[in-house]
């Protein structure tokens, strides 16, 4: 008998990505997800979800966690997903994402999760306080995507590692129940230009929403005084703007200001740069308040306005999970036999 190489997967492309519904949104989410989710759904059949499945491998106060979902749900349509187009639903209303997290527990490796960073770095040296999901989460994640045979999964560099683990997941399965070519192997969709987006405290640091200071992020809920206000106070140094990238590489603050009026105006850093080049930032902040506040502000204005009806955003939820769950279920069933599952 001759070797022969797996069978690939030949079922249709599909995109699938979410976001937690934990913190408010900000500026890094619009620019390093939210926009380009709007803009794939126009190219590939796409998939996002609201992880609260995911949120609560911490606590969560459950009497907000329904209103966090609507808050996520809102500022995916703010960002211009259509769900007449995109199928947006809350991933705990597709039971096939904890069915199918099952079987794959049972098909991923201890040894695979134990080299898994980022448990590591949310657990720190107490890591037999964290709950048992925040440590297979990412099998979690493996079920999220292989539910819905994802082929492309948009991620940054912190998830990199999950989505190979995903990858070895699907193959795992595919040998173990002699299913070639059943499960895809994802592929990345890196994010490119503003996917990485710094505190506007400190540089070295990404923008997050578990920082402490407000000020040290834009969030999509902010109005134009907000906006304006913490561009100004943004922190910086004393010198000019200079004229090359490589100038620019060891003053963080500095860069991270140039990258985000690169990505909001859709242009390249070094166009930025050559504009702006020799001038101060009393000269350059003003401009990138402005630019700042003519892509932000109506995102936030559209909100607020969403917000104000949530019966509507929990139709679009309910239409998005009942679309989700026709893709999902056939999966699971097939899944279910492959495993051997009774059947009655």
């Amino acid at each position: 008998m001759t070797d022969q190489p797996p069978a690939q997967y030949a079922g249709p492309k599909r995109v699938l990505s979410g976001v937690q519904p934990s913190g408010d949104l900000h500026l890094g989410n619009y620019l390093g997800a939210l926009v380009k989710f709007a803009k794939l759904q126009h190219e590939t059949p796409t998939l996002i979800f609201v992880a609260d499945m995911h949120a609560i491998t911490v606590w969560q106060d459950p009497k907000k966690l329904k209103t966090q979902v609507r808050e996520i749900a809102a500022a995916y349509l703010a960002t211009g997903l259509d769900p007449k187009i995109a199928t947006i639903f809350p991933q705990s209303a597709v039971p096939e994402h904890a069915e199918l997290a099952w079987v794959l527990n049972c098909v991923a490796r201890l040894g695979w999760l134990d080299r898994m960073t980022q448990f590591k770095d949310k657990a720190g040296k107490h890591k037999e306080r964290e709950s048992v999901g925040l440590y297979t989460y990412p099998v979690l994640q493996a079920a999220d995507i292989l539910a819905y045979k994802a082929t492309h999964v948009p991620v940054g560099d912190d998830q990199k590692q999950h989505l190979e683990l995903t990858r070895d997941i699907a193959q795992k399965f595919n040998n173990d129940f002699d299913a070639a070519g059943f499960f895809p192997l994802p592929e990345a969709l890196t994010q490119g230009p503003g996917a990485r987006v710094m505190s506007l405290r400190d540089g070295s640091a990404k923008m997050s929403k578990s920082d402490p200071s407000d000020n040290s992020r834009i969030n999509l809920t902010d109005d134009a005084d907000a906006i304006a206000s913490k561009i100004r106070k943004a922190k910086t140094d004393p010198e000019p703007l200079p004229e090359t990238m490589e100038a620019l590489a060891e003053r963080p603050e500095a860069k991270n200001l140039v990258a985000i009026y690169a990505a909001l105006a859709g242009r390249p850093e070094a166009e930025v740069l050559g504009e702006f080049a020799g001038q101060g930032f009393g000269a350059f902040k003003p401009k990138l308040a402005d630019l700042a506040v003519s892509v932000m502000g109506p995102i936030g204005g559209e909100m607020r306005r969403l917000l104000a009806d949530p019966a509507e955003i929990d139709r679009i939820l309910g239409d998005g999970a009942a679309r989700a769950r026709e893709i999902a279920a056939p999966t699971m069933a097939e899944v279910k036999r492959l495993v051997g599952y009774w059947a009655g």
